[in-house]
């Protein structure tokens, strides 16, 4: 299970979402192999396709540095398929090196984004729950779904 705070999975869509028309990326810092994201750095893609994504190998670099720095490492990756499912093609197994990180997949093909999350080890893909606490929940002080503005 991957666990993410609203605030990261929120950054994480609307980098996504900010991207368009080319997919976006990123990266995830906490434990490494850990389940527990607890920052999230988002970076260029520097392909700029709508195909691919590519993460510039300085600016990983950079990102491991300050994932060190907080006493973290970086534990997992992001990118979105803008046209797909949220599901790993051919060409991400391919690149899915470390059997210890979090794959996630951020679908913009349909109107609300979807987000999953894979464990990719020698090309066996294995999906994994993705635990956003509070995502869905009322804020304090608005109305629960279906329960009327201004109801006693």
């Amino acid at each position: 299970m991957l666990r993410l705070t609203k605030e990261i999975y929120f950054d994480m869509v609307g980098h996504c979402l900010s991207g368009l028309p080319d997919e976006a990326c990123g990266l995830l810092v906490g434990s490494y192999g850990g389940d527990e994201a607890t920052h999230v750095f988002l970076t260029k893609n520097a392909a700029a396709s709508a195909m691919v994504y590519e993460i510039d190998p300085t600016e990983m670099l950079l990102v491991d540095r300050q994932a060190q720095a907080l006493g973290s490492d970086i534990m997992g990756v992001f990118h979105s398929h803008t046209h797909t499912d949220a599901y790993p093609s051919p060409t991400d197994v391919a690149q899915a090196l470390d059997p210890g990180w979090h794959y996630v997949l951020v679908s913009l093909r349909d109107t609300h984004p979807v987000v999953r999350s894979y464990l990719i080890t020698d090309g066996v893909v294995t999906e994994e729950p993705v635990d956003v606490p509070g995502l869905g929940e009322p804020e304090a002080g608005e109305p629960e779904a279906g329960e009327p503005e201004g109801s006693l």
